[in-house]
């Protein structure tokens, strides 16, 4: 039966509606389940349609989940980079993207989770893009060689380790602070202070 389903992929008329109805309760159960514990089954009926309309948008699980997270990324990256002004100082930069998150996880409870997600514990082939976590890293890896051009960081700061330590700086920390209840303007302060503090700083 799963044979016949998956042969008709490409071939089946795909249906708008069916789709959209898919995405959004596959958004709700990844969100609130995770990858491992949301089957196609569950999406199709918090959807509201057969468990084989599933199969006329997507191969299986694991590429309705790839779906979901692109669709996610691009919704935050989108976010970020509308309150996020270029061209400011890095303390500036790091403050407002601290803000932005604190304000996107608001408006999205959990998904910022799925964003963060690790592809190497789903993505057997090793094929996709960069996880979302490396490409930010890359992006305050740009944003450090424009410090290191104004000559607001020293020219001895390896942008891409850089880049990757912010990343995980703040990801961790928010994380661990939001178990901890401690106040987000602490957070944002101390990280802030922190961060700059370390790409500024001129080792001997």
């Amino acid at each position: 039966m799963d044979g016949d389903i998956h042969a008709n992929i490409g071939t089946a008329p795909r249906h708008p509606d069916s789709l959209a109805k898919i995405k959004t309760a596959a958004r709700k159960l990844f969100t609130e389940r995770g990858y491992h514990e949301t089957r196609p089954q569950d999406i199709t009926r918090a959807a509201g349609l057969g468990h084989g309309t599933f199969y006329l948008h997507y191969r299986d699980k694991r590429d309705c989940f790839f779906a979901f997270v692109d669709d996610a990324r691009t919704e935050f990256h989108s976010f970020m980079r509308a309150r996020v002004v270029r061209n400011t100082s890095i303390e500036e930069t790091i403050a407002q993207t601290l803000v932005a998150i604190y304000a996107f996880s608001d408006q999205n409870p959990r998904l910022l989770n799925a964003v963060m997600a690790d592809e190497a514990l789903i993505d057997a082939d090793g094929l996709r893009a960069p996880s979302a976590v490396r490409r930010w890293g890359m992006d305050w890896a740009d944003l450090i060689r424009q410090g290191m051009s104004d000559q607001e960081i020293p020219a001895n700061c390896d942008p891409e380790i850089a880049g990757q330590a912010i990343v995980g700086a703040m990801s961790q920390c928010l994380q661990e602070a939001d178990r901890m209840g401690i106040p987000r303007e602490m957070v944002i302060a101390t990280l802030t202070q922190m961060l700059t503090q370390a790409l500024k700083a001129n080792p001997a």
